[in-house]
């Protein structure tokens, strides 16, 4: 089955630079959110079921499609970013940056305290995309994070690749079953977003980052952030 997946339209929380929240859209988001429409009836998808996470951002913007099945999923909300929600990166950097710089040192099994990591947020991810293999072509509206999990595992990416998949703003996204394996497809709107990528620092950069936080080792930092990594990514299914 083929999967039609599109990031929610751009927030006021993006137009900060903000990560999280539960934010109503931007005037561009509410832009996007009637192309997205206008395309879905154009292209002849308005019978497919949609699915959304349970946020107010994925919420506004499948209200611009036509289509009237339409199932939410709780599963299908964004990373839980903990302690961290609600904060630019740059808040993060200067409040907490021993976090800051773990992250960029392992995002695939970094736990945000008190929330989420890429890990925790594929095994969460697991039965939804069991359902989406099983069925037909369905209608995905969620998150940058989600639409990572989802199209690294269609796609047989690397897991530790994963958090840097480019997901873009207005930007649909389709997946088409190939007979050796599947293929992605971009189709952008051309309505301006802000950008929401950050993308992969160098090691060295991280470790000065983590002696300017006061840790003087990779190993120790992560030897006493043991509680937040999973170790063993052999476990995990998807």
């Amino acid at each position: 089955s083929s999967g039609i997946n599109a990031e929610y339209g751009e927030t006021e929380f993006n137009m900060d630079g903000k990560i999280g929240g539960d934010s109503c859209l931007s005037e561009n988001g509410r832009r996007y959110g009637e192309e997205l429409g206008r395309f879905v009836r154009e292209e002849g998808l308005s019978e497919l079921p949609v699915w959304t996470s349970l946020m107010r951002r994925t919420l506004e913007t499948g209200s611009y499609l036509p289509n009237t099945s339409v199932e939410r999923y709780k599963a299908l909300n964004e990373l839980d970013a903990g302690q961290c929600d609600g904060l630019t990166y740059q808040q993060i950097e200067t409040d907490y940056p021993e976090e800051f710089a773990l992250r960029d040192l392992d995002k695939y099994n970094y736990r945000y305290p008190r929330g989420e990591s890429y890990h925790d947020l594929c095994c969460r991810l697991e039965p939804v995309i069991m359902d989406l293999e099983k069925g037909g072509s369905v209608f995905v509206i969620c998150h940058q994070a989600v639409l990572r999990c989802i199209v690294g595992y269609l796609l047989d990416i690397p897991v530790e690749e994963i958090p840097y998949i480019k997901i873009p703003l207005h930007t649909v996204i389709k997946i088409v079953p190939t007979a050796y394996g599947c293929e992605r497809e971009d189709i952008k709107f051309g309505i301006s977003s802000a950008i929401t990528h950050r993308d992969k620092q160098s090691v060295e950069s991280i470790e000065k980052r983590l002696i300017d936080a006061g840790i003087n080792k990779v190993e120790e930092s992560r030897k006493d952030k043991s509680e937040r990594v999973i170790p063993s990514l052999e476990e995990l299914s998807i």
